[in-house]
């Protein structure tokens, strides 16, 4: 027989969801099954698996260990001493429910194939090499980013570790209580702020999004509305703050490009020639850096972060550019 108290990062889920990510090899017929005959109960009583989980309730399991260890993942992706070469991410801010890291460009943020090392990764390393999570407790719950950045994209990056932060962090971002803003540096020199509104469609096979100002017509179309403001312009480039009201795919690149004003650096969507120039300089890449996070008023648990404005320094390779540039810091 084997006991699972449920914690703060169990609780608050169906009994058949946690049963299906604690014995993630088991079928739902099966662990079905074992809950009507009182195989797997919740407090000593039988339950039918629709039952909402509460922190301190007991599931014990009237299983053998042999059938318990089959249906197991055998060891969690994601450990500490996994493979990473580049720049480690920094942490700006961290509480018992979430993290806040600075991504560096060229770092996924959630990995693409088997073999690759992403925020994730580093997320559960840093975790588990400092003791704030097991790898048993892994099992019940990975704690994971919250928001996507493409992978030259670097800046500010929200990480759940607790269910409670995850779902809170999710809630913020679908409903837009999180003002997120970008620092960039264009081509072109940029006379006026502005708000700029268009339709966006993905094109998945090529990885590269459509750019229209009237509705396509079609089902996979989104609205989206990006803010900008110009911080300088010389020398035939533009230093701007990016305000993401709404956050698709390629967004601020792609809208950015169809003004005529592409990323500086940006091989999908930017200037060839201009980024000729740049290989110099060390750019092979987009200069875009998720610079600030403002939170709404929060209270309970997250009060902490009421109200706060956290911003990640811009990457040397943007001081660097903005002095070839004659461009001033804001």
């Amino acid at each position: 027989m084997r006991e699972v108290q449920i914690g703060s990062n169990e609780a608050g889920q169906r009994l058949d969801k946690f049963l299906k990510k604690y014995l993630k090899e088991a079928g739902s017929g099966f662990l079905y099954k074992m809950l009507r005959k009182k195989n797997i109960t919740r407090n000593g009583r039988r339950a039918e698996g629709s039952e909402i989980l509460e922190e301190g309730d007991v599931v014990k399991f009237f299983l053998a260990e042999e059938t318990l260890e089959k249906f197991r993942v055998k060891e969690p992706a994601g450990f500490v001493g996994a493979c990473h070469g580049g720049p480690e991410p920094s942490i700006l801010y961290e509480d018992a429910n979430i993290l806040l890291a600075d991504k560096p460009a060229g770092m996924l943020t959630q990995k693409a194939a088997p073999e690759d090392y992403s925020l994730n990764e580093w997320l559960l390393d840093y975790l588990i090499g400092s003791g704030k999570v097991t790898k048993e407790e892994l099992r019940a719950f990975r704690p994971s980013v919250c928001n996507r950045l493409d992978r030259n994209t670097s800046g500010l990056v929200i990480c759940g570790k607790s269910l409670a932060g995850s779902r809170k962090m999710s809630e913020l971002l679908k409903g837009h209580g999180l003002k997120k803003y970008y620092r960039a540096l264009a081509a072109g020199e940029m006379a006026e702020d502005g708000i700029v509104e268009s339709w966006l469609v993905k094109d998945q096979k090529t990885n590269k999004v459509w750019i229209g100002e009237s509705d396509p017509d079609r089902p996979d179309a989104a609205r989206i509305r990006t803010g900008y403001r110009v911080l300088d312009a010389s020398g035939g480039a533009s230093y701007l703050e990016v305000e993401l009201f709404t956050g698709k795919s390629h967004q601020i690149r792609a809208q950015m490009a169809a003004l005529g004003h592409p990323l500086l650096g940006d091989g999908k969507y930017g200037d060839t020639r201009m980024n000729g120039r740049l290989r110099r300089e060390g750019v092979h890449a987009q200069l875009l850096h998720a610079f600030c996070l403002e939170f709404p008023a929060l209270s309970g648990p997250f009060q902490e972060l009421s109200g706060r404005r956290f911003t990640a320094p811009e990457p040397e390779i943007f001081g660097r550019v903005k002095r070839v540039f004659g461009l001033q810091s804001s």
